[in-house]
């Protein structure tokens, strides 16, 4: 199965079910399940921009240091891909839709660029 590298905190928030949008530069016309790899390291200036909008949303971020980092922790599912959204999340260019988050045991990886097979299959 696929899965897609996402800066933390940003995956956490997608597989807890609260970020409902993935933002990219490009479109994708993959629809379907796809594992959430948790690109290495959580930079400052990721967790101050993720931390602001979830306290006015009235999300608890984990801190900083809590978060799993360099490989897999969740699946979602890509329903869409959108160029405008009303979503709080989305802050363009493209957006990838998401639905039925959730978090999975961490399997560590190491991420790649775009899409990538991790030759995992769900429930593994």
């Amino acid at each position: 199965m696929k899965a897609i590298s996402i800066k933390q905190p940003w995956a956490w928030l997608i597989v807890n079910g609260h970020k409902d949008i993935e933002n990219r530069s490009w479109r994708t016309k993959y629809r379907g399940q796809v594992f959430v790899h948790a690109s290495q390291g959580v930079k400052l200036s990721d967790y101050e921009s993720a931390h602001a909008l979830a306290c006015r949303l009235g999300i608890k971020l984990p801190h900083r240091s809590e978060f799993e980092t360099g490989g897999i922790v969740g699946i979602t599912t890509i329903t869409d891909c959108v160029e405008q959204s009303e979503s709080p999340w989305f802050f363009g260019e493209k957006g990838f839709v998401l639905a039925d988050s959730r978090p999975l045991p961490f399997v560590q990886m190491k991420g790649r660029l775009s899409f990538f097979e991790t030759g995992m299959e769900p429930g593994e």
